[in-house]
């Protein structure tokens, strides 16, 4: 019901840069509506009517309970390879120092493979982890995001340093030089 988005999409983009607390309220009272709000990042679902009191109790429950990543900017240590390093706090990448400037689509990307670089990821599993696990697309989308991402990265796909390819799988965290 909100003018330009609907709230899932609204709870998917919030949860590309922030850890907030999300609490639905909506005249949507499907179970599948509550699953798919609960599923894309929502901490809680709440349907009209209901009184003040009863969001005013949910508010507090949740605010009971830790968030990871909270706490001062800095909380969590950089992400280095090699001459690589990924702030996940301030969303910043730096190649020898120097900021690169990357959209938030390419960053949250490259912060997936950075967080499992051991890990060969499917294109379908950087879907879900970058755009949720509903979004429907055409998953070689995730090639031309990674494409552009290497370029920024001054990086050839023949000699990858940073992101390489795994035949038949998707992607993964190179070594690093």
């Amino acid at each position: 019901g909100l003018p330009g988005m609907d709230g899932t999409t609204v709870c998917r983009e919030l949860r590309t840069f922030s850890d907030c607390y999300v609490i639905m309220l909506t005249a949507r009272t499907d179970e599948r509506d509550k699953l798919a709000g609960l599923s894309i990042g929502a901490d809680d679902y709440l349907t009209k009517p209901f009184s003040p009191r009863e969001l005013l109790a949910r508010a507090q429950a949740m605010l009971r309970r830790p968030r990871r990543g909270t706490g001062a900017p800095g909380s969590m240590s950089p992400l280095v390879f090699g001459r690589l390093l990924i702030d996940l706090d301030r969303r910043e990448i730096r190649l020898d120092g120097v900021p690169i400037e990357v959209t938030r689509i390419e960053f949250s990307l490259l912060a997936a493979l950075a967080a499992r670089p051991a890990h060969a990821f499917s294109r379908r599993d950087l879907i879900e982890a970058v755009w949720g696990p509903n979004y429907v697309s055409d998953e070689h989308l995730v090639d031309v995001h990674v494409r552009n991402l290497r370029r920024r990265l001054g990086e050839d796909a023949a000699d990858p340093k940073f992101i390489r390819t795994v035949r038949g799988v998707g992607y993964g965290m190179g070594e690093g030089t």
